[in-house]
């Protein structure tokens, strides 16, 4: 089987499913107009367009008509459904796997009644759709309901996401919870520093509690003064942007993961299901993907978006209740090791490529 796939190389999930694709004896040529910032294995074939995004979703159109004629592959399979769908659509090759996202099919269509025109064209034009989620697959429809939609979750390679041993010396009433995200708006990290600071009120003081917030963005400083506005300037660690390879260790750290997306366009819930997969309790919002992916009051606890209160009195109840974390641990991991492993989530993708294939 040879597959294109039309995205964008500095995503770690483009890359994540080139070299997995590659691992099943896929022949996988990479086109995008964005620099690669990861490690490809050495048998996934790179190409980088000469022009850049956003006016190269129009202008290298005849630079892709020309790899594919040199390519000949059996599908192309576009990831994101408005910029590189939109490429795959005036290339006009065919059969094409269109891979949605995210805020391309709950954010976009909502700009303009232009947008949405648009992003129905895309998807319409499109062989087949591939949705990380059933409630995207859903948000979707709204735009243009398809006749053949798979869904291909991002797997969790549950080898490297796993428990490991309790750190040396920390101590026994240390409790520590945290986020491993992007530090904007739509992810709610303000929303967890106001629901810890009130915790932390609520609760005994002399009780070792943390919050450790990993990742970077444009919201850093904003952030860092909330946190020392509401007192806990000190109990709150900003660890910054980390690389994916060092997550294991960081979620590990963590007695309880939170996220609190504030967004329906958090579609999908890697970092959630990662932290499962180490055997974390996890505490998030109802947005849809956090809440697809978490079996609330099993793997862990969905509150209302934006309820700092719900969000505070969810972490006290785990903070006091350590054989309720466990429990809820444990069935997280597996949760992930019967649905979103890795090597289902690549079953899951490679079936969708033959089923495609089979609508030439």
């Amino acid at each position: 089987m040879k597959v294109v796939l039309l995205s964008a190389a500095f995503s770690i999930h483009t890359a994540r499913w080139a070299n997995g694709l590659v691992s099943r004896g896929v022949e996988v040529h990479l086109i995008s107009l964005h620099e690669n910032a990861h490690v490809l294995d050495s048998k996934v074939y790179l190409y980088k367009l000469k022009n850049k995004a956003p006016l190269g979703y129009f202008s290298a159109v005849f630079e892709v008509r020309k790899l594919l004629k040199e390519i000949q592959p059996d599908l192309v399979n576009a990831h994101y459904a408005t910029g590189y769908g939109l490429l795959a659509r005036l290339v006009a090759f065919k059969p094409v796997l269109l891979s949605v996202w995210g805020s391309d099919v709950y954010d976009f269509p909502e700009k303009s009644v232009v947008h949405r025109w648009l992003l129905k064209g895309n998807l319409k034009s499109a062989t087949s759709i591939a949705s990380t989620s059933h409630c995207m697959s859903s948000k979707t429809g709204e735009t243009f309901k398809h006749s053949k939609v798979f869904i291909t979750p991002f797997g969790i390679d549950e080898s490297l996401f796993k428990p490991l041993p309790a750190l040396e010396g920390r101590g026994s009433n240390k409790i520590v919870l945290g986020t491993v995200k992007t530090l904007k708006r739509k992810y709610g990290i303000d929303i967890l520093i106001k629901a810890f600071a009130k915790t932390w009120y609520e609760l005994d003081k002399n009780r070792d509690l943390f919050l450790e917030i990993s990742g970077g963005g444009p919201d850093l400083n904003a952030l860092q003064q909330l946190a020392k506005s509401l007192g806990v300037d000190k109990q709150v660690v900003f660890h910054g942007q980390v690389d994916h390879a060092d997550v294991p260790n960081i979620l590990n750290r963590l007695d309880i993961y939170c996220a609190f997306s504030r967004m329906d366009s958090e579609s999908f819930g890697v970092a959630i299901l990662e932290a499962s997969a180490c055997g974390k309790p996890v505490i998030v919002s109802d947005a849809d993907g956090p809440a697809e992916v978490t079996l609330d009051g099993k793997t862990g606890l969905v509150v209302p978006k934006e309820d700092v209160v719900a969000s505070a009195e969810a972490m006290i109840q785990l903070i006091e209740n350590e054989q309720l974390r466990k429990k809820m641990g444990d069935a997280g991991r597996q949760h992930v090791l019967e649905h979103y492993t890795w090597e289902k989530s690549l079953d899951l993708m490679v079936e969708a490529y033959r089923q495609t294939m089979s609508m030439r």
